[in-house]
């Protein structure tokens, strides 16, 4: 099951990886990652 969820998560990172354009394009997605896990963090102090 480990292996299944693995192989998934890599796919589904590459494929995030492809819609980013340019390194601004992806620093972007990164940054608005760490947004909603910080509120998500916030949100279950």
């Amino acid at each position: 099951m480990k292996k299944v969820i693995s192989v998934l998560s890599i796919l589904m990172f590459s494929l995030g990886l492809t819609a980013c354009n340019t390194m601004k394009g992806f620093g972007q997605d990164v940054e608005r990652g760490g947004e909603k896990v910080q509120g998500a963090a916030d949100r279950n102090k």
